[in-house]
């Protein structure tokens, strides 16, 4: 027993009481936050749109079959996928409660807005799967029903406006800013069909004189570049986004474990001068792979959330086809491609979703872009329940005011 008594010290050695916090407190609780919104959800939080999306397979079967198979209220990535979400909104709500007692300072007014920035942010991940989920703007105990998938858009609104409200410039793009918040805020406009909204946004983002396209090689290689607006840093000492190993297979310098491959059809979507072709994609002997995360199993990689390109396919769907091609072939002749000439409407979204899967890939867009746009059940052979995630099992026993997906 004696030799066991320090192990039984139950007193927390690096934990502070939230009442006992003070101002000198605040920056260590902020980089906590920072840590447990970036890790709580798990790495393939970061990705699922992809898995679900058609853009990756598993090694044993097609991407139908990984898509019914993570469509599954039992399915591991679904669970985790929630569980983490709301971990990481206790701990931002319990961020928001013990900064806001707090006397005034820049600092405490930058930490709640950088919170109210994570709620929107985490809210946006809910609602996108699930729909209506719990709305938990304060931490409770009771056992809440669904709110409706209508509220949960507004609210994530309105944390984003007071996100905006309270922040300004950062230090790098690791840390939020107001221009950050504005990303995220012209993503949910579009996403909601506030299109002159959305289109505004993107815009100040654009003319402005902080951002500008990138290499490709620039931004998913560590190197300086003007394009990222925010990104999670992943830094191996914090984080468990280790989303290389997924990708890589053991043959790579850098290994890996080669859990999911692209689709076929994705090895072919880029043209030889595109750019994008060598940093997105690779093989590795005859195994074809994700580039786009460099490190395999010796480190881990920064996954950005918001950057420049985001801004211009959302300015040109946002504006149609008379007003919005022109910000396409923009991006496209960035990129090393000749411009497009769309004959109407439906070819120009068309478009807007062929570039945004070249673009985006393995950066956690494809499915919702088909399920926003109607067209998921056709381009993925899904059916029309698929369209949004089923609620996990274990909820629904704990939580009786739950009530499932319809079709799960």
């Amino acid at each position: 027993m004696s030799s066991c008594s320090g192990m039984l010290d139950i007193d927390s050695h690096s934990g502070v009481a939230p009442d006992n916090i003070t101002e000198k407190d605040l920056s260590a609780l902020r980089m906590g936050m920072y840590n447990e919104v970036q890790n709580s959800p798990e790495r393939e939080t970061y990705i699922l749109f992809d898995l679900l999306g058609g853009n990756l397979k598993s090694k044993t079967g097609s991407s139908l079959d990984l898509i019914n198979n993570i469509l599954s209220p039992l399915n591991s990535i679904v669970s985790s996928g929630w569980n983490g979400c709301y971990n990481a909104l206790y701990h931002v709500n319990n961020v928001i409660s013990i900064v806001e007692a707090q006397p005034e300072s820049e600092l405490k007014n930058t930490i709640l807005g950088e919170a109210h920035y994570f709620r929107a942010y985490l809210y946006r991940l809910l609602v996108t799967r699930w729909g209506g989920v719990p709305l938990i703007k304060k931490n409770t105990l009771e056992k809440l029903p669904r709110e409706n998938e209508e509220n949960i858009w507004m609210f994530i609104e309105e944390e984003l406006n007071s996100a905006i409200s309270l922040l300004n410039t950062s230090d790098n793009y690791f840390y939020l800013s107001k221009d950050a918040a504005t990303a995220l805020m012209a993503r949910v406009k579009l996403e909601t069909g506030k299109y002159d909204e959305a289109y505004k946004l993107a815009e100040s983002l654009i003319t402005g004189d902080k951002y500008a396209l990138d290499n490709f090689d620039e931004i998913f290689r560590g190197k300086d570049n003007n394009e990222v607006i925010f990104s999670f840093s992943c830094r191996m000492e914090e984080s468990n986004i280790t989303l290389s190993t997924l990708f890589y297979t053991y043959a790579h310098p850098n290994k890996g474990s080669y859990v999911y491959e692209p689709d076929d059809e994705v090895m072919l979507m880029y043209d030889d001068n595109d750019k994008r072709k060598d940093i997105s994609i690779t093989y590795v002997g005859s195994d074809a792979c994700i580039n786009k995360y460099p490190s395999g199993q010796t480190g881990t990689d920064p996954v950005v959330i918001s950057r420049l390109a985001e801004m211009y396919l959302i300015s040109a769907e946002a504006q149609g086809l008379s007003n919005g091609l022109g910000r396409l072939n923009e991006l496209r002749k960035e990129r090393g491609l000749d411009p497009v000439s769309p004959k109407n409407e439906e070819e120009f979204l068309n478009c807007i979703l062929d570039e945004r899967r070249k673009e985006f890939l393995a950066e956690g867009y494809r499915y919702y872009d088909l399920v926003r746009t109607n067209k998921a059940q056709s381009v993925l052979n899904i059916k029309d329940y698929q369209t949004v995630l089923p609620i996990p099992g274990k909820e629904l026993i704990l939580n009786t005011n739950l009530e499932p997906n319809p079709g799960y």
